[in-house]
């Protein structure tokens, strides 16, 4: 054959065409444009190496991307990556890990997002049929083009990402005094976090808070700052934690008990918890607010107790929790040698029960007139108009609350106003 035969064929790239490659790369950013891959990208484009063009600009994306690992956290890629070994240094991913697994685990550790991983995986797609495969047909430049415009635009144009926090010496230092207790620090730290290391950072907290060997400070700091991390966790992870107080009720440990319950309402997660736990925790208060009525003191602690659970009491409290309330904020008419008043109800508690009963709900309502009905002693109270005053102030709350179609409704507005006195008295006389 001759060796003139044998000569590759040099095609010239028309150049509206090179001005379209050449504004696809305008944005790479300025540490992507020495790149020997995407340099040597831009030295056969012009001669219609489109072949080559895809793989280079493949192994320009893929090259950022474990820089980018490696930046943002080799410890959590190795994490939530299915790996065979370990990656520690940008040699190991050469030898350990594939393309799928680059870019799946740069999505999972916050490298790129969700768009960028479904396109890089298309884009990867192309390199493998392209360059990957001699006997494919000729790529056009449209296909280069559109490889190159996502690559740039998801990859090599984009900003290294945040540093993650180490967990271990995240929490290493909220156990000290010098922990930087700034809301805005704080959120910076664990808004960047993966959802993995979010969730795995809210269950080495929770165990750390319940521990009794904890220190104050430490626990102090978590109560600080898990309520900004409980504002970026999932559903399903708040649900997880919050349950596993159930653990700890069974357990036996009141101490551990007693801290897991702190821990719930310094994130504010009553929501979350179980029958069983809720129970526990609300059924011991109910029954002490219930048996020392016009015990202010016992009332005030009751009371406060109470109040961070007003909306989730289970069914088979309600009753209990809701004549307790209501016959704590009556009161009582009285004398006193000490006080320059007649009417006496637990100061403290009754600032706090009109709130709760802005929880209520039909079931609540209905155990709201239960309340009232058949109360000897609440009707013996509500004889005084000052301690009627306060029962209607109640009233007008449950009403508000209840649905239209609430079946004691009429009951209710004959309660609430006082030109029906004598209808509400005929009411629960009828009832009495």
């Amino acid at each position: 054959m001759d060796k003139s035969d044998r000569s590759v064929a040099i095609v010239k790239v028309d150049a509206k065409v090179i001005e379209l490659f050449t504004g696809a790369l305008d944005s790479v950013r300025d540490d992507v444009e020495e790149n020997p891959y995407l340099q040597e990208a831009v030295r056969v484009l012009p001669v219609g190496g489109y072949r080559s063009a895809i793989g280079c600009v493949w192994n320009a994306v893929v090259d950022d991307l474990r820089n980018k690992i490696i930046h943002r956290s080799v410890e959590l890629f190795n994490k939530v990556t299915n790996l065979s070994q370990k990656v520690t240094q940008y040699e190991d991913f050469q030898n350990h890990v594939n393309d799928d697994q680059l870019i799946e685990g740069a999505y999972k550790i916050g490298v790129i997002g969700w768009e960028a991983s479904k396109i890089l995986k298309h884009a990867k797609e192309t390199r493998h049929v392209f360059d990957g495969h001699p006997k494919s047909s000729q790529p056009s430049f449209i296909k280069v083009l559109a490889m190159l415009d996502d690559c740039v635009k998801y990859v090599l144009s984009q900003p290294y990402p945040p540093q993650i926090i180490d967990i271990d010496d995240y929490v290493a230092q909220m156990a000290t005094p010098d922990y930087d207790r700034n809301a805005v620090a704080i959120e910076s730290a664990l808004s960047e976090l993966p959802e993995v290391y979010k969730i795995e950072l809210a269950n080495r907290l929770f165990t750390a808070y319940i521990q009794p060997t904890s220190s104050s400070i430490l626990r102090s700091n978590i109560a600080f700052a898990c309520p900004i991390l409980w504002g970026v966790l999932p559903k399903e992870t708040k649900l997880q934690i919050v349950r596993r107080l159930d653990k700890e009720i069974t357990a036996g440990s009141t101490e551990k008990t007693a801290l897991a319950f702190e821990f719930v309402n310094t994130v504010e997660g009553q929501r979350f918890l179980s029958t069983t736990a809720r129970k526990y925790k609300l059924g011991p208060i109910v029954e002490r607010l219930r048996a020392n009525l016009d015990q202010w003191e016992i009332e005030n602690s009751c009371v406060r107790q109470l109040e961070p659970y007003a909306a989730y009491i289970p069914d088979s409290l309600l009753h209990s929790y809701v004549r307790a309330l209501v016959m704590t904020y009556v009161g009582y008419m009285g004398g006193s040698a000490y006080y320059s008043r007649r009417d006496f109800y637990a100061n403290g508690a009754a600032l706090l029960i009109p709130g709760m009963f802005q929880a209520f709900d039909d079931k609540a309502g209905a155990a709201f007139v239960d309340a009232i009905r058949g109360n000897g002693d609440l009707r013996a109270r509500i004889t005084s108009p000052e301690k009627l005053n306060r029962l209607r102030s109640l009233g007008n709350i449950v009403l508000e609350k209840v649905s239209s179609n609430f079946p004691d409704r009429s009951f209710l507005e004959a309660l609430v106003d006082p030109a029906t006195e004598k209808k509400f008295i005929n009411l629960l006389n009828r009832r009495a």
